[in-house]
């Protein structure tokens, strides 16, 4: 057989094992050695298939991987394009950026595959793009993480749209014939590859098959190729978990509903929408119905409130989970920013027919300096984004952020006023801090920003109510609090200075906070007595007002 085996030495019961594979047990993911594991990785978007709103451009300008390239090729010339994707490649993702991941607690990387970066139009599999592929399974196998193969754009495109590189902006691979041909040729041909590979956990079939508009119209020769790459793969290939995405941007599950492979499980994607469990449920009950896990592979995108408290959700509800992207340019809202270069905006201005086409030697200088600047020690580092990912101290989390687990662990209440649109299915009184009910919350922040305060949403706590919220540390240590709460509740807890009771109580892991301080902005300050270890812990704000309204929970390790 050609391509790589799983020769090396176990790295660890957490990653990969030589000749163990990830694998579907009922409705858990389980690693070589049967132990169930939730998936908890970071999708390399940009990498092989570039997208042009993670280097800044908009509408009309490039888009998609074919239009980036013929912007690159019209700047600089094809000789010269052609070493700026070498060098693109070779620094944009690099062993530094596998072992960061893995530093952080991550357990592996989905990688997004452009076909046409590996394979040609006559079917043959590119070495120089398989190449890539092959050099970062080695990368996650010293660094002990599993890969995710995903499609992401199929020959002829499945959405029609950029973010699949569509020649036409149609979905042709559902109209052609050919293009089916070589999609199926291409994952026979890359099962067969790495068919021995414990590295990979498993093949994501195809990204976000039909958007809304083509969904009635291709769902069942989507089902069809489902089932054809199904049996293609597995005719070479008895080993690695097959993963099924829905329509509709990976929304919509009504086409499954039976089990067209023992070892598969089915994904879904989220952005912008509530991230609670009624959102989701849809998801949960159809992987329940067909016994399957389920993986939130592709969400991200928004500011850190959504983020801590999304992921959260998908930990409690044991689902295992990909955050998008790892690395844009200017970005705050992945955990690496690539500082771009002096040019760089005038290129961006240029691909959107803004300003005159630059000089091709100061083009070519600036290509140059953008490459450079993809190194993950140049970048800025947004370590507010993996915290609220990880839940892990130093945190900010939003009030509505508790746990996803139910009464009597995430939360405790007497009587409740659940907010209709968001977590209207746990018993806790949710409000917008202005009071009003608009007709419909807004998620949407995908640049970052954080939520205005007109639609920041508070928990409302009466005596003896209380919230839990998960944190994370990541070294030993006393733990500093601060809790900010509504003017209402100030009163009550000013008055603990002179013996009477205060709004709340900070509780971590049963054991009482002490209180510091209240300032005049609302905000109680607490820490712990003790030292306490590193690793998950549980922090409880409990009420003991008539009624206190809670904004949010800070989380800092003492200095």
């Amino acid at each position: 057989m050609s391509g790589f085996k799983a020769e090396h030495a176990s790295v660890g019961r957490d990653g990969p094992s030589s000749g163990a594979f990830v694998h579907r047990d009922g409705r858990q993911v389980v690693d070589g050695y049967g132990e169930p594991v939730l998936l908890r990785g970071m999708g390399l978007g940009n990498w092989l298939l570039p997208e042009g709103y993670m280097w800044g451009f908009e509408p009309p300008g490039p888009l998609s991987p074919r239009q980036i390239e013929a912007l690159v090729s019209d700047l600089v010339g094809p000789e010269r394009a052609t070493l700026f994707w070498t060098e693109f490649r070779d620094s944009f993702i690099s062993e530094d950026d596998i072992a960061r991941i893995a530093a952080e607690g991550m357990n592996h990387v989905r990688l997004p595959i452009n076909s046409r970066v590996v394979m040609d139009e006559q079917g043959a599999l590119q070495p120089a793009g398989i190449a890539l592929i092959d050099r970062l399974i080695e990368w996650c196998r010293v660094h002990g993480l599993w890969v995710v193969l995903d499609l992401h754009g199929a020959p002829g495109g499945q959405t029609g749209t950029n973010v699949d590189d569509s020649p036409h902006g149609v979905p042709e691979l559902f109209s052609n014939s050919r293009y089916q041909e070589l999609t199926v040729s291409l994952w026979r041909q890359l099962a067969r590859r790495y068919r021995d590979e414990a590295v990979i956990a498993g093949y994501d079939l195809l990204n976000e098959p039909l958007p809304d508009e083509f969904d009635d119209l291709y769902r069942a020769e989507l089902v069809e190729l489902y089932r054809e790459l199904t049996v293609a793969i597995r005719e070479v290939d008895p080993n690695h978990m097959l993963i099924y995405e829905g329509t509709r941007w990976a929304t919509n599950w009504d086409m499954f509903t039976e089990v067209w492979d023992a070892n598969s499980m089915l994904s879904f994607h989220k952005y912008w929408s509530p991230p609670d469990r009624p959102s989701i449920q849809r998801f949960i009950e159809i992987g329940r119905s067909l016994g399957l896990p389920v993986y939130m592979g592709e969400g991200g995108e928004n500011n850190l409130d959504w983020v801590q408290t999304a992921f959260q959700l998908y930990e409690d509800c044991n689902i295992s989970w990909c955050f998008w992207p790892w690395k844009k340019i200017e970005t705050v809202t992945s955990p690496c920013s690539v500082n771009a270069p002096a040019g760089w905006e005038e290129v961006v201005a240029y691909g959107g027919t803004k300003l005159d086409k630059p000089d091709a030697e100061d083009a070519w200088r600036v290509l140059t300096e953008l490459t450079q600047a993809m190194a993950l020690s140049r970048c800025s580092y947004r370590h507010e984004v993996v915290s609220a990912l990880l839940r892990r101290a130093p945190l900010r989390a939003p009030a509505t952020g508790f746990g996803f687990r139910g009464r009597g662990v995430s939360y405790q209440t007497n009587r409740a006023l659940p907010l209709p649109g968001f977590r209207s299915d746990d018993s806790v009184t949710i409000r917008r801090a202005v009071g009003a009910r608009p007709e419909q919350l807004d998620f949407h922040h995908p640049n970052g920003a954080p939520t205005p305060p007109e639609d920041e949403l508070l928990v409302s706590l009466r005596a003896g109510d209380w919230v839990a919220y998960d944190i994370g540390l990541a070294v030993p240590g006393r733990v500093d609090l601060a809790v900010r709460i509504g003017a209402a509740g100030q009163k009550s807890a000013a008055g603990a200075a002179n013996g009477a009771q205060p709004a709340l109580d900070i509780v971590v892991d049963d054991e009482r906070a002490e209180l510091l301080a209240i300032d005049d902005d609302h905000l109680i300050r607490a820490t712990t007595t003790l030292p306490i270890a590193a690793g998950r812990h549980v922090v409880r704000i409990v009420g003991r007002a008539q009624a206190t309204l809670l904004h949010w929970l800070e989380v800092l390790p003492s200095g």
